[in-house]
């Protein structure tokens, strides 16, 4: 299984396995432990059912040649079908090595369990036909299947189907996870997803999520120390009072809500203090105590919600800027943001992110760091397969989805668990990779059907496995 946490391009992956080539390993050797550490993973799960493996021309091909002949020598009734003969010599070595029956791609006829090494990293274009529709009607004819590091027809760095993939009961990774094992679209196409480690060590800027290490306060801490949150609420109450809960349920020493007359508070610990005029939001966000700002939930989208982002935009605490916010900064975001001496987060979801960078090319892990490196803020684009940019270039993928989270009110809940971390004085995309960690377990812990507030109820306990 692979054991870090490093996300590899193409071109990377390359490299990687060119450095382990030039410190002696040969291809062949490479070939072996990813065949038969992927023939074992099989094995394991669908044992001597009936397999057709189909093999490209390149190595991705020279794996499956692998898979094969370990199955066979398991006992397993193992064919292989190819369009064409191996093209690389590491193929080619894994064929001569090959002892079963093997048959061009259009005379092969379905078997039970499919294994898929047509194409792995590195596609560009789509498979064209007649290949992709064989491989259509062998994949419809199995009860299993099983793709060797990526399903054939998906481009590996950002996710692209270039082909209409059908949905995997799962995908082996080879050596190192690519982009597209979390991207979408590519990643609901892969169903369950594995890796073996062929011995690959690597650094990328583009890493999985992991759980975070949090430190708890100490004896000397106080509730400043421990970070006050600022809530800047606005038209509709109900969202700022999200915000303001999931922020103190997440380790803020301190919540306050600065709000219209007749604001009430969602909890008596929670300081709602009333703000009539704008020049009196910005004499309290002055406050050098605050350690968070968060404004957008429930903002609205008039002129005054304008008035109360340019005010919070122009205070010298970190900031958290989502919803209404992303939407009345729209395309003037990057200037509006740019040049804040404090860390700033903001937290589209995507018809939020296009709206910020209308020129955007649909790729999210680029998309994103382009923003983020103009805007000089760190990006936390939400969805199925969040993705979080520093302005410096680094990148973190969550893994860690939980489709019960596409309920309303929980992108509320995000911002003040990111505006607790960032109270605490930490990096602007460390607190939103902490906070996006927690939300998503606080979404497991809650199970099905959960409302908002069942969501903060979870955050406690979700901190307690950070600590």
């Amino acid at each position: 299984m692979l054991n870090h946490g490093n996300i590899l391009t193409a071109a990377e992956m390359k490299l990687a396995e060119q450095l382990l080539i030039d410190s002696g390993i040969s291809v062949q050797e490479l070939m072996r432990r990813a065949g038969q550490g992927a023939a074992q993973m099989i094995w394991r799960i669908a044992a001597d059912m009936p397999t057709l493996v189909l093999c490209g021309p390149g190595n991705n091909g020279g794996d499956g040649y692998v898979i094969a002949q370990w199955l066979l020598e398991k006992g397993v009734d193992v064919s292989i079908a190819r369009p064409l003969e191996p093209a690389t010599p590491a193929a080619q070595h894994a064929k001569s090595l090959w002892r079963g029956k093997t048959l061009p791609l259009a005379d092969a006829q379905p078997a039970a369990q499919l294994v898929d090494c047509l194409f792995g990293t590195g596609l560009t274009r789509a498979v064209g036909e007649p290949w992709f529709g064989h491989f259509a009607r062998l994949f419809d004819g199995a009860k299993g299947r099983t793709a060797i590091d990526l399903p054939s027809g998906i481009e590996s760095d950002h996710g692209t189907l270039l082909n209409d993939i059908p949905q995997f009961d799962m995908t082996i990774a080879l050596g190192a996870y690519k982009p597209a094992h979390f991207l979408e679209p590519a990643r609901s196409r892969m169903g369950n997803l594995v890796g073996i480690d062929i011995g690959i060590a690597a650094d990328s800027n583009l890493q999985i999520l992991s759980r975070p290490r949090i430190p708890g306060p100490t004896s000397q801490d106080h509730k400043y120390s421990r970070g006050l949150v600022a809530v800047v609420a606005g038209a509709m109450p109900g969202a700022a009072q999200l915000t303001a809960m999931a922020a103190q349920k997440s380790g803020a020493g301190y919540v306050k809500i600065f709000a219209p007359s007749g604001f009430v508070a969602p909890h008596p610990s929670i300081v709602v203090e009333t703000v009539r005029e704008i020049a009196e939001l910005e004499h309290r966000l002055s406050d050098k105590r605050i350690s968070a700002i968060v404004i957008g939930p429930g903002l609205g989208r008039d002129g005054r919600a304008r008035e109360l982002l340019s005010t919070a935009l122009a205070a010298g605490a970190p900031l958290v800027l989502d919803a209404d916010a992303l939407t009345v900064a729209g395309s003037q975001f990057i200037d509006l943001v740019n040049g804040r001496s404090a860390e700033t987060v903001a937290t589209p979801h995507a018809g939020e992110f296009f709206a910020l960078m209308p020129d955007a090319s649909h790729q999210k892990i680029d998309d994103s760091r382009k923003l983020a490196g103009q805007a000089g803020c760190s990006i936390l684009l939400k969805g199925s397969d969040t993705a979080i940019v520093s302005p410096d270039g680094k990148a973190t993928i969550s893994a860690q989805s939980c489709p019960w989270l596409s309920t309303a009110g929980t992108g509320d809940v995000l911002a003040g668990i990111i505006a607790s971390r960032l109270a605490t004085g930490t990096s602007g995309y460390k607190a939103a990779c902490e906070g996006q960690w927690l939300h998503s377990r606080a979404g497991q812990l809650a199970g099905p059907a959960f409302t908002p507030e069942m969501l903060i109820d979870q955050l406690p306990a979700t901190l307690q496995e950070c600590l």
